[in-house]
């Protein structure tokens, strides 16, 4: 279609040429509106003709064969006769003098982006990313190297036992196979053998460790799948009792507690009790996988399976620890029937406790008590109590007596309100003709050490701060 002589006018005037810019030879005559097509024509078959255009579009075309795996565009599509002139097969764009780029120009305004031109080449498109996988629902599955050496494992410890190997035969494989603490080799050979055979073959263990991913996932994953049941997603007291189980029977620094099978049960119970009160945030008697992770069971699980001398295991597991919990409860329950009210609570450290706060201890504001016996506090409900006493730098201590001092619950602890528990201390230093501490002078002391936002208003957070300072706000309930 021809286009009409405004059209080109147009355009002509756009352009704006320069002869002087574009050196021409003397043959080839000044741009006029009647020869502007001639002269465009004899301008492009002179710009073809430079060698540097020529070394250029030869340069594309072997890009163009190297793309395309021969010298034929993408798509199938004949380029004119007028591309292959010189050798060339894809002409580039018509290159611009710096000085004509810095003019305006109105041509062109509505066509495409040239560099969207199919004709580009396909190796300098923009290549897609391909992202690798990382998540996995049910664990990573092992490479190819892994499974053929944890293959090669499971063929030695084996060896020998075609019907499958018994539970003391198998600890070998929890140790040195799945790298997890001895006393685990129960609760992992129930999980495996769960029709109760008494054996575990070498291709049940295969399914379940390997088949199954287990291999790939961390420490603390394995310790959460294997200890909770089928169809929960919490890990409950109850599921650590196979565990302490095997630690009694086969731990040295437990075996003079064979003897005495009631106390055993005891110090299985006391360990459950302290792994929940630290780790368990939630609360519920449920522990997650999430603080499972946080917390530093597992490295206690490791210390106990490495440490003969089990008192040596301070977390959780140190049967001294137990020892004084457990005959502080029995000196205190008088009547032994594994209840403690509030009058024998009054008792401990010596009387350090006031009536008031035991009296919020006992209407279960900081915790609920599991005894199920209204007024009496169970064995479980005092070792809470025991360690949030003896140890008031921890998370669940700080909280525990914080609730206890905040009467209305708000979370907020007010200046009526550490007054009202310093009141009795108050009154038992003058009883016992001591020089009384006055409570401004502790309130104040709190206060230039702290340095609330609104005087005399504390959140939860500053008894941590108090207790690093050697301040401890616990002194307006309790005697040093």
């Amino acid at each position: 279609m021809e286009p009409a002589v405004g059209d080109l006018g147009a355009v002509a005037e756009a352009l704006a040429l320069q002869v002087d810019l574009l050196q021409l030879p003397p043959e080839i005559p000044a741009p006029g509106l009647p020869a502007l097509r001639g002269v465009l024509d004899h301008l492009f078959a002179h710009w073809l003709a430079l060698p540097d255009t020529v070394a250029l579009v030869g340069c594309l075309v072997q890009k163009v064969k190297a793309s395309s795996g021969g010298g034929v565009v993408p798509g199938g599509a004949m380029l004119p006769s007028m591309m292959m002139q010189g050798g060339a097969s894809v002409p580039p764009l018509s290159p611009r003098s710096p000085r004509l780029s810095r003019r305006p120009s109105t041509v062109g305004a509505g066509q495409t982006n040239r560099s969207a031109s199919p004709l580009r080449p396909a190796a300098a498109r923009a290549v897609k990313e391909v992202i690798p996988q990382f998540y996995f629902q049910d664990g990573r599955p092992p490479t190819y190297e892994l499974k053929k050496q944890c293959i090669s494992i499971v063929d030695q410890l084996f060896a020998g036992h075609s019907n499958g190997l018994r539970i003391q035969e198998f600890r070998l494989v929890t140790r040195e196979l799945c790298k997890l603490p001895s006393f685990f080799t129960t609760v992992l050979f129930g999980k495996i053998d769960k029709k109760n055979t008494g054996f575990v073959t070498r291709d049940a263990f295969i399914d379940f460790w390997l088949n199954s991913n287990l291999v790939t996932m961390d420490v603390a994953t394995q310790v959460f799948i294997i200890l909770k049941q089928d169809n929960t997603d919490y890990i409950k007291k109850e599921d650590f009792k196979p565990v302490l189980r095997d630690l009694l029977d086969n731990h040295p620094g437990l075996e003079f507690l064979k003897s005495t099978p009631e106390f055993q049960e005891r110090y299985a119970e006391t360990v459950v009790y302290r792994i929940f009160y630290c780790l368990s945030r939630i609360g519920g008697g449920h522990l997650t996988l999430r603080e499972l992770k946080r917390g530093n069971l597992l490295d206690a699980l490791r210390h106990a399976d490495d440490e003969e001398d089990i008192n040596k295991v301070l977390r959780y597991f140190s049967y001294e620890h137990f020892y004084v919990i457990y005959c502080k409860f029995w000196e205190l329950d008088t009547d032994h029937d594994f209840f403690i009210d509030k009058e024998n609570l009054i008792k401990y450290g010596n009387h350090a406790l006031t009536y008031r706060i035991v009296d919020r201890i006992f209407s279960e504001v900081p915790r609920k008590f599991t005894s199920k016996v209204e007024g009496k506090m169970g064995y479980q409900d005092f070792v809470h109590f025991i360690l949030s006493e003896e140890d008031k730098s921890s998370e669940p201590s700080q909280e525990y007596w914080f609730r206890c001092i905040d009467l209305d619950g708000n979370g907020i602890l007010t200046h009526n309100e550490l007054q009202f528990f310093f009141e009795e201390q108050l009154h038992r230093m003058e009883c016992m003709a001591q020089e009384p501490v006055l409570y401004e002078d502790i309130l104040c002391q709190l206060i230039d050490m702290i340095g609330p936002e609104v005087t005399k208003l504390f959140s939860l957070y500053f008894c941590a701060f108090t207790k690093s300072h050697n301040i401890s706000i616990y002194k307006v309930f309790q005697n040093d």
